[in-house]
């Protein structure tokens, strides 16, 4: 079955090239927000099987974002994974003690990106 992933990122490029990487690459369904607060929506109605959330956002940032997904019981069990170019270990351990399943750091190679997500989220 193929699997469906949320891609909240205010970037245009980085929503498209995400979305064709995967659609194409792993023959997954994607769907896209650009913002936090567009992201939250979408998923509780939609229900994906994972998110890609970007840290840096305007508005609501990822980290508010991931909170407030935390705080929905329509999308607390969502696994959410951070795309960051704050590619720091101390980052990156922050972003996983707020309960993120992993961390992709930008710029990421579109090849590889469905395989990153699968070793994360166990997919294999």
């Amino acid at each position: 079955m193929s699997k469906r992933v949320l891609l909240i990122d205010d970037e245009d490029d980085i929503r498209e090239v995400a979305g064709m990487s995967l659609e194409t690459v792993a023959g997954w369904t994607t769907m896209a927000a650009r913002s936090g607060r567009e992201g939250v929506k979408i998923a509780a109605e939609q229900q994906p099987d994972a998110i890609l959330l970007d840290v840096m956002m305007p508005d609501m940032d990822g980290p508010s974002t991931f909170r407030n997904l935390q705080e929905s019981a329509a999308t607390k069990s969502i696994p959410v994974i951070f795309l960051t170019a704050k590619a720091q270990t101390r980052e990156q351990r922050g972003f996983r003690e707020l309960g993120a399943h992993g961390v992709i750091s930008k710029p990421f190679d579109p090849l590889t990106l469905a395989d990153q997500i699968s070793e994360i989220l166990g997919w294999k």
